[in-house]
């Protein structure tokens, strides 16, 4: 319950809603939730430690800065370590799973048509789910699940645009895989990333938290 309550609360410090310099209190959050207060200190400690929040004695949580480099950063290290993995994908990548990542890519092309965000997260994570198993890097797989846990999902999972161009991006990739592309390997990875750290600062730079 701790996880699932930390995860909602970067979401909203990562898009804003929740904006740098205001206070979390537990016990609205707790309620705004329907959770009780353990989970959400569990929560707020766990982002304490991340860098997130910090704590003002006698008064709470206070939400961080986030700065235009930071999400600059994020996605920079995100980028650097999917291509990593997926170079090694395309280094063990067979037709059988090159098959199963196009399912995959339909699947979500369906759900960006649809307008079903929760679909296109479901496809999107399925899609990276076993693209990163065919690469057999536990470590570097793990240390990218942490690293895109700072990315709002559902922000792009309901952003029809950021949908055409995965979906574009996807079948690019797995074509690259079956040419055996490296450059082309590279290139749509880092391609998904450079978009995402865009559209997010387009919408940080539209909540205003930066003027």
């Amino acid at each position: 319950m701790s996880e699932e309550v930390a995860a909602h609360l970067r979401h909203a410090i990562m898009t804003a809603e929740i904006r740098p310099g205001e206070f979390i209190r537990m016990d609205d959050m707790a309620a705004r939730l329907g959770v009780s207060v353990t989970p959400v200190r569990e929560a707020l400690l766990t982002l304490r430690g991340e860098g997130m929040v910090s704590l003002a004695p006698h008064r709470g949580y206070i939400v961080a800065a986030l700065s235009r480099i930071d999400v600059e950063d994020l996605f920079w290290l995100q980028s650097e370590i999917a291509v990593r993995v997926a170079l090694r994908t395309a280094q063990a990548i067979t037709s059988e799973q090159i098959g199963e990542l196009e399912w995959c890519n339909q699947k979500l092309a369906v759900a960006v048509r649809a307008g079903d965000g929760p679909e296109v997260a479901d496809a999107e994570f399925e899609f990276h789910r076993i693209h990163n198993l065919v690469a057999d890097s536990g470590k570097l797989s793990w240390f990218l699940l942490s690293a895109t846990r700072y990315t709002p999902t559902q922000l792009y999972a309901t952003d029809p645009e950021w949908g055409e161009v995965a979906v574009d991006s996807h079948a690019k990739l797995i074509a690259a895989y079956r040419k055996g592309n490296r450059e082309q390997v590279i290139e749509q990875t880092r391609r998904q990333f450079t978009d995402g750290a865009a559209r997010l600062t387009k919408h940080l730079e539209a909540t205003g938290i930066w003027d």
